[in-house]
């Protein structure tokens, strides 16, 4: 077994370590460590493959971007842990079925005879002068343009739909409007109504019984 296949193994068993822990972890701070370091041992085997810059972007996107917004919400929310963990018991069974299930199809998969290890080798080093991004780049503008563009289509509507669906209004919440805040003068909102002074006169005394 030569060093490269160490190294995959090494970062494969990470990695898997990782993923479990994310399910099976208590605490959700450290379920959200453990994704990242599955996506750490998962851009070490892109390095691999000599794909960099999926590597150094599932670094930069998910791990600087993704796994902090989840590590920010997760430390500001208040879940009720024992809350959430409850029946998770009750579906292991399941899960453990669907789990199996996926890596007999992976092992059957990866032993066929189109997509075992010796079909498809390692890539060989392309040398120092490539650059993987700039063949992705130019393959993406130039042989899948329409598929990249369509791509960017369908991500431009999720975007807008998700905008929409946040700023609608509803019925039964109540909401400030704030151009109308910073537009509002003194004179609109401050009444001073001058009135005359009252003096409450006492009661007068009930007579003297006799």
């Amino acid at each position: 077994m030569d060093f490269n296949s160490l190294i995959f193994y090494f970062f494969a068993a990470i990695m898997i370590f990782a993923s479990v822990r994310v399910i099976t972890a208590r605490n959700p701070v450290h379920a959200v460590l453990f994704l990242v370091l599955a996506f750490f041992n998962a851009s070490g085997l892109w390095m691999l493959l000599h794909a960099e810059f999926l590597a150094i972007a599932l670094v930069m996107v998910y791990v600087g971007a993704v796994m902090v917004l989840f590590m920010f919400v997760v430390m500001m929310l208040d879940i009720d842990i024992e809350r959430l963990r409850e029946g998770f018991w009750n579906y292991l069974p399941l899960g453990a079925g669907v789990g199996l299930v996926m890596v007999l199809e992976m092992a059957f998969v990866l032993g066929g005879r189109y997509f075992s290890t010796e079909a498809l080798p390692a890539p060989a080093d392309p040398g120092a002068g490539y650059s993987n991004t700039k063949e992705l780049g130019r393959l993406l503008f130039t042989d899948y343009v329409y598929p990249f563009e369509l791509a960017s289509v369908v991500l431009l509507v999720a975007i807008i739909a998700a905008v929409v669906i946040t700023h609608r209004r509803r019925g039964d919440s109540k909401s400030q409007s704030v151009p109308q805040q910073v537009a509002a003068k003194s004179t609109e909102r401050v009444r001073l109504v001058k009135m005359a002074a009252e003096k409450e006169t006492p009661a007068a005394a009930p007579a003297a019984q006799e």
